[in-house]
C-alpha cells in the first residue's frame, strides 16, 4: 500500500487530481481509513492510472474517460479513438471558420471599411405573389440549402417566375433560447401554381412603409449594415419596426464571381409610433 503522497511521487500525477479522480469515481482509491479518511493505493492501479492520463491527454472528458474504462476490454480501443478524432476535426473546422472571420475583420480595419456607410430609403412595396419554402435552420449558413431546394423544384416544376430580380428571403423572429433560424425563401411568380409539400404559392401582402438598405460588397457587410440601421432608428425615434425582415440579393454568386461587388438590398417594414 502507498500513501496517496507516495502514490502521486511514484506516477507524477498531483495529490489534488488523485483527489478529483476519486471524487468523480474513475479512480477510487484501493483502501480509504474510514477514521482519518486517509487514501491508500497499490501498484495494480498503476496501469488504469495510465489509461486515464492517457485518454485525458487525448482530450477525453471525465465522463467519456468513465464509460471507455467501464468498456475497455469489450470496445476497441480504436474505435475510442477514432469516434473522439471526428468530434475533433469538427471542432477545429469550428476553429478556422473564426480563425477566417478574425482575417476578414482584420483586414477589414486594415481597409478602414468595418464601418459600413449605408443610406436608408423610405419606400412602399406592393402585394408580391411568391412560391415559398420555409424552414427552421442550424444558422443563416444553411440558407443556401433551402435555395437549392427551391430551385429544383421550379425546375421540375416549370415554374414561370417573375421577370427581374425575383429571390426573396424572409426572417421570422426567433424564440428567447432558440439557437436555429426561421427563414423562408421566395421566388416571384407570374401566377400562382399548386404547392406541394413544403413548397408553397402564397401572397405576401405590400406595406406602406419600407425601409430599404443597399449594402454592398460580401454578405459579411450585412451584418454591419444591420448596425447602421439600428443607428438609424434610434436618430429617427417616430419610427419603428413592425414586421419580418426581408432580403434580395440583386447581385450575389448566382450572377457575380466577385464578392467585392455583390449587391443586398436589406427591407424592413416600419409603422409611426403613435
Amino acid at each position: 500500500m502507498f500513501k496517496i503522497g507516495e502514490f502521486s511521487k511514484l506516477t507524477q500525477v498531483s495529490v489534488r487530481m488523485l483527489r478529483y479522480y476519486d471524487e468523480q469515481g474513475i479512480l477510487k482509491p484501493s483502501r480509504t481509513d474510514p477514521v482519518t479518511g486517509y487514501r491508500s493505493y497499490t501498484s495494480e492501479q498503476i496501469p488504469k492510472l495510465q489509461r486515464i492520463l492517457f485518454l485525458r491527454d487525448l482530450d477525453f472528458q471525465v465522463n467519456e474517460i468513465a464509460q471507455a474504462l467501464a468498456h475497455w476490454q469489450d470496445m476497441p480501443i480504436t474505435d475510442l479513438l477514432e469516434h473522439k478524432k471526428l468530434e475533433l476535426l469538427a471542432e477545429v473546422a469550428k476553429i478556422q471558420d473564426r480563425v477566417d472571420k478574425i482575417d476578414i475583420a482584420v483586414r477589414d480595419v486594415q481597409a478602414r471599411n468595418l464601418d459600413v456607410h449605408c443610406n436608408v430609403i423610405l419606400k412602399s412595396i406592393p402585394e408580391l405573389s411568391v412560391l415559398s419554402l420555409r424552414r427552421r435552420i442550424p444558422d443563416h449558413f444553411c440558407e443556401g440549402d433551402l435555395w437549392f431546394e427551391l430551385n429544383r423544384f421550379v425546375m421540375e416544376e416549370h415554374v414561370a417566375l417573375d421577370t427581374g430580380v425575383n429571390n426573396l428571403a424572409l426572417f421570422y423572429d426567433e424564440n428567447e433560447g432558440d439557437s436555429e433560424v426561421d427563414v423562408e425563401v421566395c421566388c416571384l411568380v407570374k401566377k400562382p401554381g399548386i404547392g406541394r409539400g413544403d413548397f408553397v404559392y402564397r401572397l405576401i401582402a405590400g406595406e406602406e412603409l419600407m425601409a430599404c438598405v443597399m449594402v454592398y460588397g460580401p454578405y459579411q457587410n450585412i451584418g454591419t449594415a444591420y448596425h447602421t440601421f439600428a443607428r438609424w432608428l434610434e436618430e429617427h425615434r417616430y419610427y419603428e419596426m413592425k414586421d419580418t425582415v426581408r432580403q434580395i440579393c440583386h447581385l450575389g454568386p448566382f450572377n457575380e464571381e466577385n464578392p467585392e461587388r455583390y449587391l443586398t438590398e436589406i427591407q424592413v417594414p416600419l409603422k409611426r409610433r403613435d
